[in-house]
């Protein structure tokens, strides 16, 4: 055996896979089955146009067993093996890469899936073991080598003996320590967890002896042990099989095996894409929310492939923000990824799978909607909230991907529509798509601002989301429509003559509503006479940016920052309280300033929102009736 030392360059870049590169520990079991598999790869090529390679495509294999008591673990394969200078080459220089060499020697087209080109996924085995043993024997080789390193300490080359091509790993397991427990490693459940976790889809089987136990032959109550060879992994992927083979049934249990939701998802998408971005993608639409859906502790994303090989369990960058709930998974096989494969490099090829993926879930949910409504319902009452947050988030940069697919309920139709609906049925002299806001649809059905929009026989959408209001001003029109409040200082559907009547009036009442404006000081910007309201004696209406309902959301929010809308306390002219307001004026204006207060705590109330003292607000009424 030849004792060699690790070039100084390569024993820096050593340092830094066992101590850095590398998030977790257990992606050296994925490093070394995909090497395997790289190495397959290679004599499968040369099978077909080689008939002496004596091997069949099915009798391919990559076995892997565990030694508790030598505390070892070997991964062996069939693959093309190394000669002496190659594992020289390949092991003894740090990120050479054995696979990309010989794509290039045997000019192998890009679409030739060769995994391991990376170079340096094997050295990862030494953040697990402390002694790595490599026999190899190269097809058309008559010899065998082997290759043994402690890791930075440098490495040994010798020849040996080993039946038949390929390679065989074997990794001496590093001792427990208090913070680390490499003894998992040696659990037969713990290989098999990462095995089906990372390398399930591996093109070849794992093999692997299970210990298993059965009913002994004639009796009815011994058991005994056995050994049983087991396949470990799938193989053949479910987004790689073509769709005529599958039913519903198979990418629903797919599904919920793969993501743990008991129940089925609303719909499954499973597109293949080739040209500029090359990829499988297999994408659900769950037919409920996750309980931490909406909160801080959820993780958008997809899960992320490389040639079957899992890279992220959660790539939020595949994903936009408004169509986090989407869950699936894509495999690809020309993304650029680093060294340690964990990270992907931030390229354009990833850029483009993700807008491509944006704009097939936004077809489909367009295509639902359009045909399957009470499904597309069922959908938006799960994820409504999050395409209306869409709307609002990143300054309305997305709100064109995701107004057509937002819905509201309409006073006139009883149910929910889109804004397109609306706009369909739209009067001809309607200028503006007419809105309300507030906790329930019962509740904003009752308020006083809605009447004079229903009397002139306008719809009006009813938002009872905390973010409707602020996505709404985020869009601002509609196809050239729009967006009015009802409870904006002007609707602008008076006649001219209701306008003028209203003004004639406000200013024969002018004194009087200085004085309840005085009197409420500073809670209102303004006092007058309404001419929205029908039935009820007063209401709220605001000036400004905020509105009423956004005053409510915002103050609400865990911060000491308060917000106020500049309000309007809008009088009935035609309700009998706006006369008894006018002889009290005249006649007792200490009883009118508390009159003032009642009507401004009821509009108050009428809103939902809190009155400042209720207090003074109930003693208030009982001094009033008394």
């Amino acid at each position: 055996m030849e004792t060699k030392e690790f070039k100084a360059e390569s024993k820096r870049l050593l340092d830094l896979m066992i101590n850095s590169i590398y998030t977790h520990k257990e992606i050296f079991l994925r490093e070394l089955i995909s090497n395997a598999s790289d190495a397959i790869d290679k004599l499968y090529f040369k099978s077909l146009t080689d008939d002496k390679v004596g091997i069949k495509r099915d009798e391919f294999k990559i076995d892997i067993s565990v030694d508790k008591n030598a505390r070892t673990i070997t991964i062996t394969d069939n693959g093309i093996g190394m000669t002496a200078e190659e594992l020289e080459e390949h092991l003894g220089t740090i990120a050479d890469s054995g696979s990309f060499k010989f794509k290039k020697e045997n000019k192998l087209e890009d679409d030739v899936e060769i995994i391991g080109q990376f170079g340096v996924g094997f050295y990862s085995a030494f953040m697990v073991a402390k002694e790595v043993t490599v026999k190899s024997k190269a097809y058309g080789s008559d010899s065998a080598f082997e290759w043994i390193s402690e890791g930075t300490s440098g490495y040994t080359i010798g020849e040996c003996t080993k039946d038949g091509v390929g390679t065989q790993i074997t990794l001496l397991l590093k001792d427990n320590t208090e913070d680390e427990n490499y003894d998992e490693f040696l659990e037969q459940y713990r290989i098999q967890s990462l095995i089906k976790k990372y390398s399930d889809y591996i093109r070849y089987p794992i093999k692997m002896d299970m210990q298993k136990s059965r009913l002994k032959e004639g009796s009815e109550n011994e058991y005994e042990d056995y050994t049983e060879n087991v396949t470990m992994n799938s193989m053949i992927p479910i987004w790689r099989k073509n769709k005529s083979e599958l039913k519903d049934e198979d990418y629903n249990k797919f599904y919920k095996e793969k993501f743990m939701d008991y129940t089925d998802p609303i719909c499954h998408i499973h597109t293949k894409t080739e040209g500029t971005a090359t990829y499988n993608a297999l994408l659900y639409i769950p037919s409920k929310a996750p309980y931490d859906y909406y909160s801080k502790e959820y993780e958008k994303g997809l899960q992320l492939y490389s040639s079957g090989v899992l890279i992220m369990d959660k790539c939020a960058d595949l994903l936009p923000d408004h169509f986090s709930f989407v869950k699936g998974l894509v495999d690809s096989e020309d993304l650029s990824l680093n060294i340690s494969r964990e990270m992907l490099q931030h390229d354009r090829q990833l850029k483009l799978i993700a807008k491509n993926l944006e704009k097939t879930i936004k077809n489909e949910l367009t295509k639902m909607l359009k045909n399957n409504r009470e499904k597309y319902e069922e959908f938006y009452k799960a994820f409504g909230l999050q395409l209306k947050f869409g709307v609002y988030n990143n300054y309305g940069m997305n709100k064109e991907q995701v107004q057509d697919l937002i819905m509201f309920y309409s006073s006139t139709e009883k149910k929910l529509v889109t804004l397109d609906e609306y706009v369909s049925r739209m009067k001809e002299d309607q200028k503006y798509i007419y809105f309300a806001s507030g906790e329930t649809v019962e509740r904003i059905d009752s308020l006083p601002q809605t009447e004079l929009v229903k009397d002139k026989g306008f719809e009006i959408l009813y938002f009872t989301d905390s973010v409707d209001e602020f996505a709404i001003r985020m869009l601002m029109s509609y196809k050239e429509k729009q967006f009015k409040s009802v409870s904006a200082d002007d609707l602008d559907i008076e006649t001219s003559e209701e306008k003028e009547e209203i003004k004639q009036k406000e200013d024969e009442a002018k004194d009087l509503f200085n004085f309840m404006q005085e009197k409420l000081s500073g809670k209102v910007k303004a006092v007058k006479l309404s001419g929205r309201l029908k039935t009820h004696p007063v209401c709220l209406s605001s000036e400004g940016a905020v509105s009423v309902e956004m005053e409510k959301v915002l103050n609400a929010m865990p911060n000491d920052q308060k917000v106020s809308a500049e309000k309007v306390l809008e009088i009935n002219p035609e309700h009998p309280v706006f006369e008894t307001l006018k002889n009290l004026y005249s006649n007792d204006n200490d009883k009118l300033a508390k009159y003032s207060e009642l009507l401004y705590d009821q509009a108050l109330l009428i809103e939902g929102m809190p009155v400042e003292d209720p207090v003074k607000f109930s003693n208030l009424v009982c001094e009033l009736m008394v």
